[in-house]
């Protein structure tokens, strides 16, 4: 849990240089095409041949949108013609049930979610055809954390309800910023009384967690005109708060040149923004998570970091360690205990893999026995704000300052600052550390240097 109250920008600006968010290690730059569709289907029937095989969690990727967001880094394609949407949802109940048959019964889905693109931008009739399709070939648990990703633009309550009749309890949205200019300059127009609507319906329907989300760093913000935004957002009163940095990759995205670099806020205002946002959401009455989340002090993900049960993996920060997650459609990453696997990108690659009968990965990995070492040290540091190094030591039999003896100098700069405590059975990020947890965790990272000399393949870290 994190114990600041007011942070020093000098310490990020120090700090700020491009870095991996850690929702994997290794990160997905490591993934190779050498890990095959036959590997993963290997990796499944091994994994549910197990007396006592983990539970799971289902991701399911929609990814076409109404328009174009200027600013978005998804996997997404625009479409006015609702035949291609129908088509995809039957490829992808078609991949769905190339893979059922080899999933053990036994399992039962503890956590589920729909991202994309715009998964409302299904019809509600669409909502329930398919999340009927996903009920009926999965054994879903009785407290599923289910969630989903929604655009209040077009959004009808019947959309929700849809949601809410095929077992989803949790709903996430963003925001972005409530400025008029800076909405027109990024191509998302959506008023305070649309989010406001849209709150007021999920919570009469009975979502159980409300999540918005926010990016600083767009075109024309301001200090103070981003400020008005976070205090109406904490009015709001989510449950919790998602707090992006947008990273302009142009050469990455094309449609991000549609956004013009002088017209960003400069690297110093950035930071003030960040600083504002931080100190404005804990004064509200938010806990600080790490990374870019926040949440009320009852909400489960403030309560598992208190309990040392928070996990990360690639929807971010969840309450429900263990579980395999299997991923459907487009470019979706399957993560189990041993392998990364990332479905084809290519909206035409996957229809014909999917038609050949096969799985539909394009790349994976296969850890190693250091990956496991090193991804569990990580984790903790990035769930826990801790590395309980005698933790480390007896779950893979090794002398956590012998192992990482090349690492462990690297922190000193941390600890110099006083992010950083480096004790003799733990490791623990104190006061504004946590601001810069990333950089931290980079100091255990074995692949990150070949990486970063290679080509640039991350956002700024701040």
């Amino acid at each position: 849990m994190s114990s600041f109250k007011h942070l020093d920008v000098d310490i990020l600006k120090k700090f700020n240089q491009p870095g991996p968010r850690y929702t994997s290690y290794p990160t997905a730059p490591v993934f190779s095409d050498k890990f095959t569709s036959a590997d993963f289907k290997q990796e499944i029937i091994k994994t549910n041949a197990e007396d006592n095989p983990t539970d799971l969690s289902l991701y399911f990727h929609f990814p076409y949108c109404d328009t174009l967001c200027y600013f978005c880094g998804c996997n997404m394609m625009v479409t006015q013609n609702r035949k291609h949407i129908a088509e995809y949802n039957e490829y992808l109940k078609r991949d769905i049930d190339l893979l059922v048959p080899m999933i053990s019964p036994k399992r039962k889905v503890q956590q589920m979610h729909w991202g994309g693109g715009t998964p409302t931008y299904l019809e509600p009739d669409e909502i329930r055809d398919i999340g009927n399709y996903i009920k009926e070939r999965f054994d879903f648990s009785e407290d599923i954390e289910a969630s989903v990703e929604i655009d209040p633009r077009g959004l009808t309550k019947d959309h929700l309800q849809a949601l809410r009749d095929v077992g989803f309890n949790r709903t996430s949205f963003g925001v972005q910023d409530f400025n008029q200019k800076v909405q027109e300059a990024v191509n998302r127009i959506q008023s305070e009384e649309l989010t406001t609507q849209t709150i007021e319906w999920a919570r009469e329907l009975g979502f159980q967690s409300i999540n918005l989300d926010l990016i600083y760093g767009l075109p024309f913000q301001t200090l103070e005109s981003f400020r008005e935004t976070v205090e109406k957002v904490a009015q709001l009163s989510p449950d919790r708060i998602a707090v992006f940095n947008y990273a302009h990759v142009p050469w990455l995205k094309k449609h991000m040149k549609l956004i013009k670099a002088e017209d960003l806020p400069s690297p110093d205002e950035r930071l003030q923004i960040l600083k504002m946002t931080i100190e404005t959401l804990m004064d509200a009455g938010y806990e600080y998570i790490g990374m870019d989340h926040f949440a009320k002090p009852t909400d489960e993900l403030a309560v598992a970091q208190k309990n040392g049960t928070l996990y990360r993996n690639f929807q971010g920060y969840s309450t429900k360690a263990g579980c395999d997650v299997y991923a459907f459609g487009l470019s979706a990453i399957s993560q189990f205990q041993n392998i990364y696997a990332q479905n084809l990108k290519h909206l035409k690659d996957y229809y014909k893999r999917v038609d050949s009968g096969d799985a539909a990965t394009n790349v994976g990995y296969r850890m190693t026995a250091d990956d496991h070492i090193r991804k569990e040290t990580i984790m903790q540091l990035m769930c826990n704000l801790e590395i309980d190094k005698r933790d480390i030591e007896a779950k893979f039999g090794i002398n956590f300052e012998d192992y990482f003896a090349s690492d462990i100098p690297k922190l000193n700069v941390f600890v110099e600052d006083g992010l950083l405590e480096n004790n003799a059975g733990n490791i623990k990020v104190i006061g504004s550390g946590i601001l810069v947890i990333r950089n931290i965790a980079m100091c255990f990272d074995a692949y990150l240097e070949k990486m970063m000399a290679e080509k640039p393949v991350f956002s700024k870290t701040v």
